[in-house]
């Protein structure tokens, strides 16, 4: 799907020629194993980075510059995959074929080197405080908003009880004292640790000369070789509690449950699990939505997610505070029903058709298939839609019904108001 060139140890260009689209897509990932404190200054240099640079030394400059690009779209993000945290530059541009005149990707990847190894320093070659603690403020105002979603509180509570000291449970964006303690010092120190230190793949899919695409990214990012990291193992971690109950101002119980699996995303049985989610509680068809929230009217909403990457499963459900006992011993019936093989030909037809509806609109968009392919380029087998495709219509009812054997129920946690107390 892209094609893979080395240029030094441990950075990459991934490449892919294509028609499909008429922008040119590029994302630099640089990666390093994850933890707190690091997640904080991570998050909090994108935004940074983001705001300004040498060349333009304010927001609304470099805004302008981008419109002046025919609105090129340029943002930098983290995220975690597995063990790893990973910091993002995403840039969407023209083509030059579909312009007059112009040389539209050059003065782009000019930018983008700015971006990333020109930043707005002071003289002292730190940067810039009052731009640190404003960046500062906002990333603890996104950590705290998780307050104001209580779903996503709640999912919160159950991964820290569910897997506490783990990767699940290790935010992104660290920890608001974490945060707090970072300084324009600190913030330089993990800037050039993680342009020395940090594995880089750079990405990039449009109508392009590969080979003359390749040369112009060697030339704008001049990243030098850097030691591998072995990808390590995903560590154990087991419950606090097996049942957590607390409260909180919210109307709408939150009922989420975490399972383990020993089926992750580079095990071999990996589709056959996708399968059974989207019969258990993944799709409008499963048998949560169908009974817990549809037949029994128990539920707002009954769901169920596979993280691939971790071996766990969660529910997520939206309820009536007095209801609690009934939903949870539904949502064991449904785990129960599969086990037992109470699963029809339309469920399982189904679920494959969705599955593959959603690789489908994933590929519909240039940064769907940079993810694809970064997600699944680690497997053995080379990831194309016709492998995947074959892989789920060959699952059967008895892989289902193995699968659903093979989850265990590890943590129950709800969050409810005071008055259920």
């Amino acid at each position: 799907m892209f094609n893979r060139t080395e240029v030094a140890e441990g950075v990459s260009i991934f490449t892919r020629k294509t028609e499909q689209f008429k922008t040119v897509n590029f994302s630099i990932k640089l990666k390093r194993p994850l933890n707190t404190v690091e997640a904080a200054n991570r998050t909090v240099l994108t935004n940074v980075l983001q705001h300004s640079n040498q060349a333009f030394p304010t927001a609304a400059a470099l805004r302008m510059h981008l419109d002046d690009l025919y609105g090129t779209v340029l943002y930098l993000d983290t995220t975690k995959t597995g063990n790893d945290q990973v910091v993002l530059l995403n840039v969407e541009t023209v083509n030059d074929h579909y312009l007059k005149q112009g040389n539209v990707l050059k003065q782009v990847l000019t930018l983008m080197n700015k971006v990333l190894f020109e930043p707005n320093l002071t003289e002292d070659g730190y940067f810039q405080p009052s731009i640190v603690e404003r960046e500062k403020e906002m990333v603890i105002e996104r950590i705290q908003s998780v307050f104001d979603e209580k779903s996503r509180y709640a999912q919160k509570r159950l991964q820290e009880i569910f897997r506490p000291n783990h990767p699940i449970s290790t935010s992104v964006n660290g920890t608001v004292e974490a945060v707090q303690a970072i300084t324009p010092q600190s913030l330089k120190q993990t800037y050039e640790k993680m342009l020395a230190e940090d594995l880089v793949d750079i990405f990039v899919i449009g109508d392009i000369d590969e080979e003359e695409m390749v040369a112009a990214l060697k030339e704008a990012f001049p990243f030098k070789g850097r030691k591998r990291f072995e990808k390590a193992p995903i560590p154990t971690s087991k419950a606090t509690a097996a049942y957590t109950k607390e409260t909180f101002d919210t109307r709408q119980g939150k009922l989420h449950i975490g399972y383990s699996t020993p089926v992750t995303f580079e095990h071999e049985d990996f589709p056959k699990m996708q399968i059974f989610n989207g019969i258990f509680g993944g799709y409008p068809h499963a048998k949560l939505f169908m009974n817990v929230r549809e037949k029994e009217s128990l539920a707002y909403y009954c769901s169920s997610s596979y993280s691939a990457q971790y071996g766990v499963m969660y529910v997520m459900s939206g309820i009536e505070q007095e209801n609690e006992e009934k939903a949870i011993r539904l949502i064991d019936e449904q785990l129960e029903a599969i086990r037992e093989g109470d699963i029809s030909d339309l469920e399982i037809t189904q679920t494959k058709a969705m599955l593959k509806n959603q690789l489908k609109e994933a590929l519909d968009s240039a940064r769907g298939q940079i993810e694809l392919f970064n997600q699944y380029r680690d497997l053995k087998e080379p990831f194309t839609v016709e492998n995947m495709s074959a892989k789920w219509d060959a699952v059967s009812k008895e892989d289902v019904v193995r699968m659903a054997k093979q989850l265990n129920k590890e943590a129950v946690y709800f969050l409810c108001g005071e008055e259920a107390e």
